[in-house]
């Protein structure tokens, strides 16, 4: 019996050695291991051995069992590693060849200005304040010295949804709702950027546009502290060299008010069709907080003074990009926004 079972182990042996691939494998374990397999009849045929020889058989009959799993699984192994090695040589990459172009996005360039206006008054120390886009009547006009009845309404057609709610006309509201939420009566310093809704459409106005809103209001603010706010502004967005100036103007929550104007970005001043030959392009309008304003939301103007400015985002972004048509900001064309693909070099100011 023992020279069978070496007699088998070598012929399993040689098999295994002859193997190449798993089709010829499975058919070895199936040969050997299967129902009827040599290696299980063997198994099977202790029962017909004497009791004092099952010892030595089933020993025996173990040793090439173990023989022929061992062989199994090595060779096994052996195959799917070969097989590995073989997809990876077959899915390898050149990454010498060139890749393809992925196309990106860029960022919109209403984005970028309202970034690059909110970056500029948080490191001056404002706070950047969200309000409502539905407002009520009392925030958006009677707080800001809107009267019922004010002939200054009627400078901005309105979306009513009811009697006492629109959408906003200016982002001016919010300012009057931190002024009334602010409980201590304690210095503000804010901006307020958001969308806008007016009756407009043409290609310098929208029935939507963007605004920023800026507010100050603490003990011994001047004229002076705003035109320099404004100095920077206008440096940050337009440019270093440019410039700007006052002019008399009306809104009823300042007093007194003013229109800015800044230097043409495109002829520095001198004079072209761009602006009209007078050097100047109206950029915002601003003013020293109105008494009346201070005293309804609680701030005695005999202590607090203030100054307050707004303008519309898509002016700066048309004046910096030198856009013709405030449509363009919202059309979503892939043209049009393909031109502001690299991210402009940041104009640097002291203040």
């Amino acid at each position: 019996m023992q020279e069978k079972i070496e007699q088998l182990k070598q012929e399993i042996t040689e098999k295994f050695a002859n193997v190449k691939n798993m089709q010829e494998l499975q058919d070895l374990k199936v040969l050997y291991m299967g129902k009827k397999g040599i290696i299980t009849e063997l198994n099977n045929g202790i029962k017909d051995v004497a009791p004092e020889e099952k010892k030595e058989y089933g020993m025996l009959v173990n040793s090439v069992r173990t023989l022929f799993n061992d062989s199994f699984q090595a060779m096994q192994n052996k195959l799917q590693e070969e097989l590995i090695n073989e997809k990876l040589k077959k899915d390898t990459i050149d990454i010498s060849l060139p890749s393809k172009k992925i196309k990106r996005g860029s960022k919109h360039p209403l984005n970028r200005v309202i970034e690059e206006v909110e970056d500029l008054f948080v490191s001056m120390g404002y706070d950047v304040y969200d309000g409502p886009e539905l407002e009520d009547d009392e925030h958006c006009f009677r707080l800001l010295n809107y009267y019922v009845g004010h002939p200054a309404r009627d400078a901005q057609d309105t979306f009513y949804i009811d009697d006492e709610y629109l959408l906003r006309t200016q982002t001016s509201a919010s300012q009057s709702r931190v002024m009334q939420e602010n409980k201590e009566k304690t210095p503000i310093r804010i901006i307020c950027p958001g969308k806008t809704y007016r009756r407009d459409d043409d290609a310098t106005h929208s029935h939507q546009f963007s605004q920023v809103e800026g507010l100050v209001i603490d003990e011994g603010i001047s004229l002076a502290d705003l035109k320099r706010t404004l100095e920077i502004l206008a440096k940050k967005l337009l440019g270093n060299d440019t410039q700007i100036r006052f002019r008399p103007s009306y809104f009823p929550f300042t007093e007194p008010s003013c229109e800015v104007d800044v230097t043409c970005f495109k002829c520095g001043g001198h004079g072209c069709n761009l602006c009209k030959q007078t050097g100047w392009i109206e950029l915002l309008g601003a003013g020293m907080v109105h008494p009346n304003v201070l005293r309804m939301s609680g701030y005695d103007p005999e202590k607090y003074t203030g100054f307050a400015f707004g303008t519309g985002l898509d002016r700066l972004a048309m004046f910096k990009y030198a856009i013709p048509d405030i449509r363009l900001l919202y059309t979503n064309d892939i043209r049009f926004l393909e031109q502001f693909d690299r991210k402009d070099e940041e104009n640097e100011i002291k203040y």
